[in-house]
């Protein structure tokens, strides 16, 4: 059995569902067709995410098209255990479009163990702030959830509060499960940076140290603190945004 799929089907339902920013609609600041102003644009966020350099020897990039929100097709669905977090899941398995800033990244370390997800969002700071507390009462309400990982296997996950950072009340969850008698791993963090939303995974196997997925999520949070000029938790918008286009006097 080749156990990295499974992990991947992990990464694809603890991104959509943990984050919840804004792919199935537009932000409330943006104009259809036209990138969001006043916000940080996609290059601005991906040169805020954790790159190789940043987490370490042994990881790679994951190709885009195998990026973990990559699309509908490759979310596994929840089986039963979590009505909010499975909704969420529901929700927000399209693909962002253009008018929408975000980028995302996974870095796989040797056989895809462990994995690194990140996906940064902007949006408007009252839509994100209604994002984020449905996200945190979904993921809060978990005891246990079970997924199809893309197998002919079920995987059940318990699900328990912890936190990966310096703010206690950021959300985040450990999941602990087992596939054909392996150990999986995983976890989960939120965080907000005024109007950008950041959603942290980190998955293994055979293992369940908290202490390198808690190493990786503080250099994902500090490395967004310098890139866009802003403070985990904040409600102040990033000094990095996009120009504002200024209409033409008549």
């Amino acid at each position: 059995m080749s156990h990295p799929k499974p992990l991947h089907a992990l990464a694809a339902a603890a991104l959509a569902a943990a984050v919840a920013l804004g792919p199935a609609h537009l932000a409330a600041a943006a104009t259809p067709g036209q990138p969001a102003q006043g916000l940080p644009t996609s290059e601005q966020l991906a040169a805020a995410l954790l790159t190789v350099d940043d987490v370490g020897p042994g990881f790679a990039q994951a190709p885009a098209t195998a990026s973990p929100s990559a699309g509908p097709s490759a979310m596994p669905s929840p089986v039963n255990g979590c009505d909010a977090l499975s909704d969420l899941i529901n929700m927000h398995t399209g693909v962002p479009g253009p008018e929408t800033p975000r980028a995302e990244v996974e870095l796989d370390g040797q056989g895809g163990n462990p994995m690194v997800t990140e996906s940064l969002t902007a949006e408007d700071a009252g839509k994100l702030t209604a994002d984020l507390d449905a996200a945190a009462a979904a993921l809060k309400s978990c005891h246990t959830i079970t997924f199809n990982a893309g197998t002919n296997d079920s995987v059940t996950f318990t699900v328990t509060p912890v936190t990966l950072g310096d703010r206690q009340d950021a959300p985040a969850v450990r999941l602990d499960g087992t596939l054909a008698g392996v150990q999986l791993n995983a976890f989960v963090g939120v965080e907000r940076f005024g109007t950008v939303g950041m959603a942290f995974g980190f998955f293994q196997r055979d293992g369940a140290s908290s202490q390198l997925a808690s190493f990786q999520y503080r250099a994902a949070v500090a490395k967004v603190q310098r890139a866009l000029g802003t403070t985990a938790g904040s409600t102040t918008p990033p000094t990095a945004t996009a120009p504002v286009t200024r209409g033409t006097s008549v």
